[in-house]
């Protein structure tokens, strides 16, 4: 994603400020939670540091969708308990959730263990920690962490929003019910006022984010007309949205990518990414996924109609249990039809508690890798054909900072896609946040190069 925590709120730290190291891992809502984090702890002195020498406080902020994700927190709390050996270390988010107290067996050093809905509650866990004891708070408040809007100053062009917490889907592979808990969305009011918030330190694009985004539902107000309520703040040029599920796609919802002349909503932009896991109906089905490939495909369609140049991205498991090398295949024509411009593709990992972790004919290690590789390949090609589309074009792009290469800055264009270009004359400084067009020369792989105009 286009934002990182360091990029959003490292700064300076003041003379006697104490030292705060935060490591996000998996997905935009935790990078999101890791933000608010550094956030929260700016009022008891502490500051957020790149790097974890020398840290005071290293908090863990985790996930635990993938058996690799567990694996490299404790790889990691090895490491920095090495590195900052005086630091109290602490495990947040979805680990902390599902494992709880059994953190403090695997690794004596953590002092503090929390879930992703307690996260406003660290300083009070901090405080028992400084005093010697172990602290953890798995509970499941609803709303209280987004009690606090965000610091002035703390976000670049880009910021996080999240909007609704939860699953009540029971995908048989997820963990995501166990550890954020039931759906709920938060207040349309509440959300448009940290919108606001942001908007008055210069954030263009706002990211809508839920575990099922397209399910949020407060008072009468669902995602479409909340786009159109953020869309509206002064300041904001750009919303998106993710992670969608394939049965909340409403007709409104599917209106709103449309062109503003026939009524779409103009700050929408033109990016949509619904996963679909699998594009076999028999893989879906064991998946408990409520959807099948057909129904999948028609909403795909429908998006399509009224926005024919959106950007589809999407979500893949292969290697399910029990999928069949037919199964598979099936997934490949999926992938090539649809022609994603980008896709998070996992092989199947079992998560302990999880119905699928249970089931028959668990596929072995190398088929799983074999095919992650062939649906790889279809992927990027998919990504690489709708890149080459805009070569010749001149689109908006929203700079974000400086690139790699000397004399290029880098931002995001409409769709998504990262975008690398020359300035010429202009004051690079002066760009950052700024909208600009620009000429793209030629495309690569997964990105844009070009000039701005």
């Amino acid at each position: 994603m286009p934002i990182r925590i360091a990029d959003a709120v490292t700064e300076a730290a003041p003379q006697g400020a104490k030292r705060l190291f935060v490591k996000s891992y998996g997905c935009q809502m935790n990078v999101y939670d890791g933000i608010r984090l550094a956030d929260l702890m700016k009022p008891h002195g502490y500051a957020l540091v790149e790097e974890v020498e020398g840290a005071d406080l290293v908090v863990l902020n985790t996930c635990h969708i993938r058996e690799k994700a567990d694996d490299k927190l404790f790889s990691d709390l090895g490491r920095f308990k090495k590195a900052a050996p005086q630091a109290i270390l602490a495990v947040g988010g979805c680990t902390g959730q599902a494992l709880g107290a059994k953190i403090f067996q695997q690794e004596s050093a953590v002092k503090i263990v929390f879930g992703p809905q307690t996260i406003q509650r660290l300083p009070t866990l901090l405080e028992k920690a400084l005093r010697g004891q172990r602290a953890i708070d798995t509970d499941f408040p609803e709303l209280e962490k987004f009690d606090r809007l965000p610091t002035p100053g703390a976000y670049g062009a880009s910021a996080f929003v999240t909007i609704q917490e939860g699953c009540d889907k029971f995908c048989t592979y997820c963990v995501v019910p166990y550890t954020r808990g039931a759906e709920i969305s938060r207040p349309h009011g509440d959300i448009v006022a940290e919108v606001q918030a942001l908007a008055a330190q210069g954030v263009k694009e706002i990211t809508l984010l839920g575990q099922n985004v397209n399910a949020y539902q407060h008072e009468g107000v669902g995602l479409a007309t909340l786009c159109q309520l953020v869309g509206a703040v002064p300041g904001i040029a750009r919303v998106r949205f993710t992670t969608s599920h394939p049965n909340n796609t409403t007709p409104d919802l599917i209106a709103a990518f449309a062109p503003v002349e026939q009524g779409g909503n103009p700050k929408l932009m033109p990016y949509f990414h619904l996963p679909v896991q699998a594009g076999s109906d028999t893989v879906l089905a064991r998946m408990n996924r409520n959807h099948t490939v057909a129904s999948y495909l028609e909403t795909i369609a429908a998006v399509r109609a009224v926005r024919p140049d959106v950007a589809i991205s999407g979500d893949f498991i292969v290697g399910f249990p029990g999928e069949t090398e037919e199964e598979f295949q099936q997934t490949l024509a999926v992938a090539a039809h649809v022609g994603y411009v980008g896709a998070y593709s996992f092989a199947y990992s079992p998560r302990p508690g999880t119905p699928a972790a249970e089931l028959p004919d668990q596929v072995d290690e190398v088929t799983k890798k074999t095919r992650l590789a062939a649906l790889q390949a279809v992927l990027d090609a998919g990504t690489a054909a709708f890149c080459e589309r805009f070569v010749g074009q001149t689109l908006e792009v929203l700079v974000e900072g400086p690139a790699k290469d000397a004399g290029q800055l880098r931002g995001r264009s409409p769709h998504n896609l990262p975008v690398n270009f020359t300035y010429g004359a202009a004051d690079p400084v002066a760009l950052v946040g700024q909208l600009v067009p620009v000429t793209i020369r030629r495309s690569t792989q997964r990105s844009l190069v070009g000039k701005m105009e």
